[in-house]
């Protein structure tokens, strides 16, 4: 894998802005990017077709998950996950601790590796970071994550420290067991570490710096999206890019809402990837370039007009706001499936035009004139919802035959 960083915007003295080009064995990547996320080895409610025609350059999986079904063997009997999958673009894999960090009742953490009860059928497993290294070798995704721990939020310091120990050693393993291994399809993989440290500067510091020191290709930045406040995520973002190596890429993991994304990748964030654009699509959420909307608002019963009239999804420019929100209420897949393609094509445009700008040397302007147009639009939201005083419906079943 290769990095070339581009050009760094220069709209503002604050900007650290980037675009880059990652190229993987499965293809290239322009970065500013957002992946979505295929947990399972799709992305929820949208074929792979219909990623590729919104410019989807690469996807995630997770480690964890597809371990426990349909189970690593039978990847590697397929010929890895992109065989087994149908996709034949890059693949991330994150390692799995953030789905076992998540099941804190179900699992025990020592310096050997982490013991966990499956979600699905309490059977029991180990996972040391070896094992992790192996099970991604036998996925064969072009980038491959260490197993760390993710501390919960909010934690103390001390805490944070010995967690922080916990996923450097780790860190050390995994490269090690990784530079002994050999790639299983003919092409050859990375391995990227997580900076961790909760909260704490002094700790994201030492974890960054310590992390740079063992020379991978590229880096990620975790723990930034387990409940902490924004201006956190962000002070974070900056200080851990600053830390990072310039020359290689940076992902911060699970995040987030379109704002998010362009206040990060000012601070100098290469890679995103969060599950939002899917789960609010089929909850009846979009995202639009004029702010977020709820769709099965009844005020869109009788719109005719398209979900947003500057975007170019096949939803847009085929169906009514009428016609998707009719489809969300009564919980019929198709609309869930066009909710997930706008969603999805909107995420991509936003990293689109992201590039386009930081290379035009005019992203701030950009990123502020979108913020500043979500901020209004929720406002108005917050006036209406006020007027309206209606009490919430209860949850109903509108499921048919």
């Amino acid at each position: 894998m290769t990095y070339t960083l581009l050009h760094t915007d220069t709209s503002s003295a604050n900007s650290k802005a980037r675009a880059g080009l990652l190229e993987t064995a499965h293809g290239l990547i322009e970065t500013p990017v957002f992946m979505p996320v295929g947990t399972l080895g799709d992305v929820k409610a949208i074929e792979h077709r219909e990623l590729k025609e919104n410019q989807v350059k690469i996807i995630l999986g997770n480690t964890y998950h597809l371990y426990l079904r349909p189970g690593t063997e039978i990847i590697n009997k397929a010929g890895g996950l992109h065989k087994f999958i149908g996709w034949d673009l890059p693949i991330l894999t994150d390692s799995g601790g953030y789905q076992i960090f998540s099941l804190s009742e179900l699992r025990k953490l020592s310096h050997e590796g982490v013991k966990f009860q499956s979600h699905i059928d309490g059977s029991k497993h180990f996972f040391r970071p070896e094992d992790v290294v192996d099970i991604q070798r036998k996925l064969g995704s072009d980038i491959c994550m260490v197993l760390d721990e993710c501390p919960p939020f909010p934690c103390t310091h001390e805490y944070a420290l010995r967690s922080n120990e916990l996923t450097m050693q780790w860190a050390e393993r995994c490269k090690a067991h990784f530079e002994k291994s050999e790639p299983l399809y003919g092409y050859q993989q990375a391995l990227f570490p997580i900076v961790q440290g909760s909260v704490f500067e002094d700790i994201r510091y030492q974890s960054a710096d310590r992390l740079k020191n063992m020379d991978f290709e590229g880096y990620a930045i975790g723990g930034v999206s387990v409940g902490e406040p924004k201006e956190d995520v962000y002070r974070i973002a900056e200080m851990n890019c600053a830390v990072l190596p310039e020359n290689k890429p940076r992902y911060l993991m699970g995040v987030g809402t379109p704002e998010d994304i362009l206040e990060c990748i000012e601070r100098g964030v290469d890679m995103f990837d969060c599950v939002m654009p899917t789960r609010n699509a089929r909850n009846g959420t979009l995202f639009t370039t004029w702010g977020k909307t709820t769709i099965r608002n009844a005020a869109y019963a009788d719109d005719f007009s398209p979900i947003d009239e500057q975007c170019g999804c096949y939803t847009c420019k085929n169906f009514s706001r009428a016609y998707v929100r009719h489809l969300s209420t009564i919980g019929e897949i198709v609309g869930h499936q066009l909710a997930t393609i706008h969603n999805i094509h909107f995420y991509l445009w936003l990293t689109r035009e992201a590039r386009k700008h930081i290379l035009a040397n005019t992203y701030s302007d950009f990123k502020t004139s979108l913020i500043e147009r979500y901020a209004e639009n929720e406002s108005k939201r917050g006036e209406n919802n006020a007027k309206t005083k209606n009490p919430r419906r209860k949850k109903k079943d509108y499921e048919t035959a």
